[in-house]
C-alpha cells in the first residue's frame, strides 16, 4: 500500500514550509526512517525521515517550493507499484503546483474592504513588519490565502522608504526576548577580573590532545564553558529557573552559547555540560556553531538552556554586561584575554587579565550569592587543571 508524504508540520501555528532539498531522487529504495528531505520554517531548516520502506514515487513538488502543512508531495510505493493518481488524494482540486508555484502576484485595488480575504498567521506578522497592505495582494495559497510568500514577494516590489531593515526571524525574536527580559526581570550585575595566565596555559597543554582525539581546535570558551558548568555544580541556584511565579532547581546542567549569526545572536546548548569533557564540549561546540551560521539549528538544540555564557573576546571587547534569556536566571558575559599592568607580590607586573561580568536575576540569586559563585569562577580560571582534573583534558 502505498504510503503519503505530507508536509510536516514542526512549529505550533506553522501554516506552511518550505522544501529544501530532496534526499532521495524519484525512483530510489528509501528505508524507514532514513532522511527523505529538509524542510524549512521559522527557526531552523530541519531533516525529515521517510516514513516507511519503499521507492519515492510520484514527486509533486521541486526543492525551493513552499508547501501546505498536510499537503501530500510524494508517495512511497512497493517495486513496481504506480503512486495514487491526483483525484485520489484528499487535496484540493487544483494541481500542487499552483499552489505552491504561483505565477506573479497581482495587486488589486482596495477602495473597500476584501471579506473574502484568508492570510496565514505568518503571512500576517510579516504584513506588519514590513508594512503591507495585504487587502491589495491575491494569494497564491489554497483558494486563494496570502501565504509568507507571497508578502515579501510584495515587500520587495515597495519603492524604498529610507527606513531600516527589517529583521530576520531570528533578529525579531532577539529583538522580543530581550526587550522582555529587560522589563521585566531586575537585572544586577558582579564584575570580577582575573588573571588568566593559567588559563592560557592550559589551553595550550590541551590543545594537541583535543585535536588529535576529536579533531577541533579547543578555544578558550571551550575552557570557560567546561569551568563554569562546574562551579554551577556547587551552586544550584545559578542553574535554577524562574517559573511565575516560583524557582525550580534543574537537575541538569545545560549550558548555552551565545552566537553571533547574520541574522542575529542565537544561543544553542550543550547539554549536560558539567558530566561530559573538555574534548567533547569543543566537538559539541564547534558543530553547533557552524549549524548556526548555516541557520540550521533544529528547536532541540536551542531548547533546555539553563545558564549562558556570551563571550566577546574575538571581537576585543574588554567588558559588558548581557541581558538575561529567560527563564533562566544568570548569565555570564567575557571580555577579551588583554595584556595589563596589575599589583603583583606589591610590585606591577604584566599579565593576561580576562573580565566576567555575572547578570542575575534579583528574585532568585541575591548578592552574596552571586559574589561567591564569581569567587569559584575566579578560582576555576587562575587554576583550571585542578578544577577540570586529568580526565577531563580529553
Amino acid at each position: 500500500m502505498a504510503i503519503s508524504v505530507v508536509m510536516p508540520a514542526l512549529e505550533m501555528a506553522q501554516e506552511t514550509g518550505k522544501l529544501v532539498a530532496w534526499k532521495k531522487k524519484e525512483g530510489e529504495a528509501v528505508s524507514k526512517g532514513e532522511t527523505l528531505l529538509e524542510v524549512e520554517t521559522d527557526k531552523a531548516v530541519m531533516e525529515i525521515e521517510a516514513p516507511g520502506d519503499g521507492v519515492l514515487a510520484g514527486v509533486k513538488v521541486q526543492e525551493g517550493a513552499v508547501v501546505p502543512v498536510g499537503q501530500t508531495i510524494a508517495w512511497i510505493v512497493r517495486p513496481g507499484e504506480a503512486p495514487p493518481r491526483e483525484e485520489a488524494v484528499s487535496t484540493p482540486a487544483r494541481k500542487i503546483t499552483e499552489l505552491v508555484q504561483p505565477a506573479a502576484r497581482t495587486v488589486v485595488p482596495s477602495e473597500a474592504a476584501r471579506s473574502d480575504l484568508r492570510i496565514s498567521p505568518k503571512a500576517r506578522r510579516l504584513g506588519e513588519e514590513h508594512g503591507v497592505d495585504l487587502s491589495r495582494l491575491r494569494g497564491s495559497g489554497p483558494h486563494g490565502e496570502i501565504l509568507a510568500d507571497d508578502v515579501l514577494a510584495a515587500a520587495k516590489a515597495q519603492p524604498a522608504t529610507g527606513l531600516l531593515e527589517t529583521p530576520g526571524t531570528v533578529g525579531r525574536l532577539m529583538a522580543e526576548r530581550t526587550a522582555r527580559s529587560w522589563t521585566t526581570v531586575p537585572h544586577f550585575f558582579v564584575t570580577r577580573e582575573v588573571d588568566a595566565t593559567a588559563l592560557v596555559e592550559e589551553r595550550q597543554r590541551l590543545a594537541p590532545a583535543v585535536a588529535g582525539q576529536h579533531d577541533v581546535k579547543l578555544t578558550h570558551t571551550d575552557l570557560i564553558v567546561a569551568l563554569v558548568a562546574r562551579a554551577i555544580a556547587r551552586h544550584p541556584r545559578m542553574n535554577a529557573s524562574w517559573v511565575g511565579p516560583g524557582i525550580r532547581l534543574n537537575s541538569e546542567i545545560n549550558l548555552a552559547i551565545a552566537i553571533a549569526t547574520d541574522d542575529g545572536v542565537v544561543a544553542p546548548v550543550i547539554g549536560d555540560t558539567a558530566k561530559i569533557s573538555l574534548g567533547e564540549i569543543a566537538s559539541r561546540r564547534e558543530r553547533l556553531a557552524e549549524r548556526a551560521r548555516q541557520g540550521r539549528l533544529s528547536p532541540a538544540e536551542l531548547a533546555g538552556g539553563t545558564f549562558t555564557i556570551s563571550n566577546l573576546g574575538m571581537f576585543q571587547v574588554d567588558a559588558f554586561s548581557a541581558i538575561i534569556t529567560p527563564p533562566q536566571v544568570a548569565i555570564l558575559a567575557v571580555g577579551a584575554i588583554a595584556d595589563r599592568v596589575v599589583a603583583v607580590a606589591g610590585k606591577p607586573a604584566v599579565r593576561p587579565m580576562i573580565t566576567m561580568t555575572l547578570s542575575c536575576d534579583h528574585r532568585v540569586i541575591d548578592g552574596a550569592r552571586a559574589a561567591l559563585f564569581m569567587k569559584e569562577v575566579a578560582d576555576a580560571v587562575r587554576e583550571p587543571e585542578k578544577w577540570l582534573g586529568g580526565s577531563q583534558g580529553s
